[in-house]
């Protein structure tokens, strides 16, 4: 599966802390680091300043090295030639910190004691608050934070946006909300899920020192190049895979032709819905291509003999929670979760069942529950999971096997190792769009199998709802995916 080459590792706190330490540990000097951190954000802003004709800048500096990073930050924008004041919290005790400081007091930057503007200023340095910060903050800095933010100015981040936390994401309770982030050393995986992307804006990584051996990444941050190899000229239906989609109660038959359609939009040869027959006319005058089965009238091995059949499974949308649907999730489960040749799509009313009744999954089964389900499948509350998504993913892993997707804002896919989609937009937080990501895994699995990866086609259903919301986000509904992820799965790229 072609894809970019470059993947972009992320890491948690502790570990980038750790690696800054082994690096002093070697004699190399800390505040020549800091000195580095401050010149390459400098240098990185002075093109963005310009072009957004910002002159008149405040840096709100806060008690720890972040804040030496925004003294020495001030100091050579102001050789740069913009008007720079500085607003501070009392110095810390750290040397570096105070060598910062009188640099800035040399080059004759005002500096203000406290965070009351003096004026209104065309930009905002956030330099208050480092990745330490695991804390709920005071009420005073929580007032200092939404008074920066009240501002109408270009906001920019020196590391992390300062009430962020940055491993999880979460607002500690409130966080600056920047439109640019230089990320120091490397990626914080903070910055992309949870609601990080909320607050981060664009962010960039300023790589300073080497690499190490003991450096481990937490997670990848997903390509968003990918492109699905060219159909062979004498390919044909049946080169393409077959997709079941099972599901659709009496009352609920949007889920499963939301789902069959999306499987047929990224490229599927065949798809057949298994539902209730209440729904098979609608699904018809929308979708004459799909084959249907009526999930009331098949025997136990007419079930086997269609699974005998099939390349895939996508399992559970609009299945239900009554008691009909508890029988359909037993009949068809078992069956499913024991075929050696079938990949399986767990998602919707399937992980309700799974959750109360938990046992081990195959390895090629692909689950996608949003937090509200991630919380049911742990037995916890959702506040819990969105406290610390990646511990969450981790232990849905722990307890059931498989491949999973923790769907949201920074959706999390853990397969052979943890990666993080950063396309997407709050314009797909809709009904229906997880059941189009079901048929797409469904449809891209029946097709190339291991060849392509789960985080892939996580990522192509994003930028599926990017291009959607191209036009506007408000309003974009699941069933206008169709053409979009027709759009995605046929995209080429100049690289190749």
């Amino acid at each position: 599966m072609h894809q970019q080459v470059y993947h972009s590792p992320v890491y948690l706190s502790q570990t980038i802390q750790a690696w800054e330490q082994r690096w002093f540990a070697k004699k190399n000097s800390s505040y020549a680091l800091m000195q580095q951190v401050a010149w390459m954000v400098s240098q990185r802003l002075f093109p963005i300043l310009k072009q957004r004709q910002i002159q008149n800048i405040a840096v709100c500096c806060g008690q720890g090295n972040n804040a030496g990073d925004g003294y020495l930050s001030a100091k050579y924008l102001k050789q740069f030639g913009f008007d720079v004041d500085i607003y501070a919290a009392e110095l810390g005790a750290s040397t570096d910190l105070h060598t910062a400081y009188q640099e800035a007091v040399d080059a004759e930057i005002k500096i203000y004691a406290g965070f009351e503007f003096q004026k209104q200023y065309d930009g905002y340095i956030d330099a208050l608050f480092g990745i330490g910060l695991n804390r709920e903050l005071s009420a005073d800095w929580q007032q200092i934070i939404q008074s920066i933010n009240a501002q109408t100015g270009l906001k920019i981040a020196i590391d992390i946006p300062s009430g962020l936390h940055a491993n999880t994401g979460q607002p500690l309770p409130c966080t600056i909300k920047a439109d640019y982030c230089y990320s120091v050393l490397g990626f914080k995986a903070g910055l992309f899920t949870g609601q990080g992307k909320e607050f981060a804006g664009q962010v960039e990584v300023i790589s300073m020192i080497p690499t190490d051996v003991e450096l481990e990444p937490i997670a990848q941050l997903s390509p968003d190049i990918i492109s699905l190899p060219e159909r062979q000229a004498f390919g044909h239906k049946g080169s393409y895979g077959h997709v079941l989609v099972v599901g659709g109660h009496a009352d609920m038959g949007g889920a499963v032709m939301m789902a069959a359609e999306a499987a047929f939009s990224a490229g599927a040869g065949k798809v057949t819905i298994v539902c209730h027959e209440k729904h098979h006319t609608a699904i018809l005058a929308r979708s004459p291509n799909i084959m249907l089965r009526d999930i009331n009238a098949l025997t136990k091995a007419e079930i086997q003999s269609l699974l005998n059949h099939v390349d895939v499974v996508s399992f559970g949308m609009g299945l239900g929670r009554d008691s009909w649907s508890e029988q359909q999730y037993f009949k068809w489960f078992p069956k499913i979760n024991s075929a050696e040749h079938l990949q399986v799509v767990l998602d919707a009313d399937a992980l309700w069942f799974l959750a109360d009744h938990p046992e081990l999954l195959k390895a090629d089964s692909y689950l996608t529950p949003h937090p509200g389900e991630a919380a049911k499948l742990l037995n916890c509350s959702i506040q819990y999971i969105e406290n610390d998504r990646i511990a969450a993913i981790y232990a849905l892993k722990e307890k059931y096997a498989g491949q999973w997707v923790l769907k949201g804002s920074g959706s999390l896919i853990l397969e052979d190792q943890l990666w993080i989609c950063t396309a997407g937009n709050a314009g797909m937080g809709t009904g229906g769009m997880g059941d189009v990501l079901a048929g797409m895994i469904a449809s891209l699995k029946a097709q190339w199998g291991n060849q392509i990866h789960l985080h892939e086609i996580v990522t192509l259903h994003a930028l599926a709802g990017d291009w959607l919301a191209a036009k506007g986000m408000r309003g974009l509904q699941a069933y206008h995916m169709n053409e979009a992820v027709y759009h995605v799965v046929n995209m080429r790229h100049d690289n190749e």
